[in-house]
């Protein structure tokens, strides 16, 4: 599949959800405003205490499936960096946690997402953030100069997995971690939706087999990976992102059961690298 295509659908879906988070709407990687309450991937991510003193519009711009920054265990001082980082909800909850002395990256390739992200920092007060405009395969920041890198439910939508985690090995420091929230897949999954663009941009076609995951990791140079099942979603689940196509058929549905699921996926970057000069 074409990787400027699903970057270019990608691109245009996420700029339609935050123009429809600034008016009060939400989705989840290409879901319909009416799904919001009832998505099983994005429901019940953030407690009141990670919420509190946030934008509402970072709130419903958050169209991930995990939370992150719980999962990267930040401490004071650190660099961290959100790999597609849309509204801002997890830089916003990671610059809290870093404290004054550390600092947290947003990366994210479309333009109103990072007004909304800027929007919502201003709002929300915090200084030590940065927004930054690019695409996860070619991150523009320097080898070896950020801490921590998290995403959240973005690697899936990426048509070049591997650059993008040939990157963040790159920019990570030696001994720094990767904490990942993101769609994963246990087994085979029907064509059909493997070669359906538009789910692309719903967190379902271009999610990893796991075990795939942990190759690609292990090959970019990682080590101490670790892949923990979150959420295990289930036909009528799945069904909710099929809406609107011709794959809501009974027999296809019963071959998606219990194979998508959200996980935390954490590895890190060896504290002396052969792969230093990357």
């Amino acid at each position: 599949m074409d990787a400027k295509a699903i970057r270019n659908l990608v691109k245009e879906k996420y700029g339609e959800a935050a123009v429809r988070a600034k008016s009060g709407g939400s989705s989840c990687c290409g879901a319909s405003p009416p799904l919001a309450n009832v998505d099983p991937i994005t429901s019940n991510l953030y407690s009141d205490q990670d919420r509190e003193g946030l934008p509402a519009d970072a709130v419903a711009a958050s169209l991930g499936c995990g939370n992150p920054t719980a999962l990267a265990e930040l401490h004071a001082g650190e660099t961290v960096l959100d790999l597609g980082s849309g509204g801002g909800i997890d830089v916003l909850l990671s610059a809290k946690r870093v404290g004054p002395t550390g600092k947290a990256y947003g990366l994210d390739m479309t333009d109103e997402m990072l007004a909304l992200a800027r929007e919502n920092q201003r709002k929300a007060g915090v200084e030590n953030v940065e927004f930054l405009k690019g695409e996860i395969e070619q991150i523009p920041l320097p080898d070896h100069s950020v801490d921590v890198i998290i995403s959240n439910c973005v690697v899936n939508l990426s048509g070049e997995k591997e650059r993008v985690l040939a990157e963040a090995f790159r920019v990570s420091r030696p001994g720094g971690r990767l904490a990942l929230s993101d769609i994963v897949v246990r087994g085979a999954v029907p064509t059909e939706i493997r070669q359906n663009l538009e789910l692309w941009a719903g967190c379902v076609a271009g999610a990893l087999e796991e075990t795939e995951y942990r190759d690609l990791l292990s090959q970019a140079g990682f080590v101490d990976i670790e892949i923990e099942p979150t959420r295990i979603y289930h036909a009528d689940d799945v069904k909710e992102f099929l809406v609107g196509t011709e794959l809501t058929s009974d027999l296809l549905l019963s071959q998606v059961e219990g194979k998508f699921m959200s996980a935390f996926i954490r590895a890190k970057k060896p504290a002396v690298s052969a792969r230093a000069g990357r």
